[in-house]
């Protein structure tokens, strides 16, 4: 507000852009003159300030918009309306941003800059369903800016566009839902989706300890270990109902450790075993520990992607070129888009006849169901009924006359344990 002071603030005159003649306009060098002026402060200082009111908005360049600093020379800029100052803290929503985007797409005929065809194109994908009242609204506004005058409407179109290049929303992915491994599901239909959990819970309902008795017994209710004995991560024989989990989909099988090691055994019998080998040293470097991550990343480079590495894994290309790049500074993530690779070559290809193969119908036929157990628990003894006996088997030896103090506190042990 200061700075807008027609006596004390920065100086601004009309200038003409191009063939334009825009009103209220200032230079970068006269705004760094003013703060320096004003707070006592170096040039560089200044600058920096300036630099941040343009990047929040509250100043912005008319020439080169993209680029939200402050130059101290003849640039020109202009103060933003209040209406689109930060401090308002509108709200930013697609639907404003898509209306704003389709308005200059007609306005420019199509030629919007890279960045804001990515947007463009990105909110189209999201919001189709709604996109003919985006139009709609987009003209709307386009038919009552030709009503301004031209400098009128340069100046509005330039305030609009700086509080966009600003607070202009992230670009949307359509891939929302995030899967393991590397696996994405686009956006669906409401109905698409409830099928989905419906069929989810139809196929795992029998799987559910909440939704159905544990085999051959609850351990939280018997206190019997022989569920936790049948289903350990590397049990020689698995159940059956631990086998048929491994049909439902072939992330469940990399999950189970036992499915994983027969799984293993398959693969090995048709030479492939370097992709499992791969996926699993991959989740190690994921998940292991920082300090020695480096060392992890330059092994499995070594052992499955060099030129003659002894478990060499076929990538593509351009995922090979991916790897290697990344490989110059290595992270958790590094080798994300090959293990993703192979990870789909296995679900595609080798899952599909690990199913029909006899190592897995084997495992299938010596998978044991075990019979359910019969307990009768009988729960224990409140304390508060336990010290109430007490005290009237006491009052009834006392009204019996003399008796044994060790038989009796015998007698009430013996029951307390019954």
């Amino acid at each position: 507000l200061n700075m807008q002071d027609p006596k004390s603030g920065v100086k601004s005159q009309t200038q003409r852009l191009v063939i334009t003649t825009i009103p209220h306009a200032i230079t970068g060098e006269d705004i760094v003159a003013w703060i320096v002026n004003r707070f006592k402060i170096d040039a560089t200082e200044a600058r920096a300030m300036g630099t941040m009111m343009v990047a929040f908005g509250y100043i912005y360049p008319l020439q080169d918009h993209k680029r939200l600093i402050l130059k101290p020379d003849t640039s020109l800029y202009r103060f933003q309306t209040p209406y689109f100052w930060p401090a308002q803290q509108w709200p930013v929503e697609d639907t404003d941003y898509a209306i704003y985007l389709a308005k200059r797409n007609i306005r420019k005929k199509g030629m919007l800059e890279l960045y804001e065809q990515e947007q463009y194109n990105s909110l189209y994908k999201w919001m189709n369903h709604k996109w003919d009242f985006i139009v709609m609204q987009a003209k709307e506004q386009y038919r009552a800016g030709k009503e301004r005058k031209k400098p009128d409407r340069v100046v509005f179109d330039c305030q609009e566009r700086a509080y966009w290049v600003v607070h202009r929303p992230p670009v949307r992915n359509i891939w929302t839902e995030y899967r393991p491994y590397g696996q994405f599901k686009p956006r669906v239909k409401s109905s698409v989706s409830i099928g989905a959990i419906v069929k989810y819970a139809t196929t795992y309902k029998e799987h559910d300890p909440l939704l159905h008795s544990c085999l051959p017994s609850n351990p939280w209710l018997t206190d019997d270990v022989t569920y936790w004995t049948l289903n350990m991560p590397n049990v020689e024989t698995p159940t059956k109902m631990r086998v048929e989990c491994w049909t439902f989909s072939f992330g469940e099988l990399l999950m189970d450790p036992r499915g994983r090691a027969d799984f293993r055994l398959f693969l090995k019998k048709e030479f492939s075993g370097e992709n499992l080998a791969f996926w699993e040293a991959c989740e190690d470097l994921k998940w292991g520990a920082a300090e020695t991550m480096k060392e992890k990343a330059q092994q499995i480079y070594k052992t499955f992607l060099a030129r003659g590495a002894p478990r060499w894994i076929n990538i593509d290309g351009k995922t090979m070129d991916i790897t290697v790049k990344g490989l110059a500074h290595p992270h958790c993530y590094v080798l994300d888009a090959a293990q993703t690779h192979i990870y789909m070559l296995m679900k595609k290809d080798s899952y599909g006849r690990y199913l029909k193969s006899p190592v897995f119908k084997e495992t299938q036929r010596k998978a044991i169901a075990p019979e359910p157990h019969r307990f009768t628990r009988r729960p224990s003894l409140s304390p508060i009924i336990l010290r109430q006996q007490e005290e009237e088997q006491k009052a009834k030896l006392a009204a019996s006359g003399p008796v044994d103090i060790t038989q009796v506190m015998s007698e009430l042990e013996r029951k307390q344990k019954t």
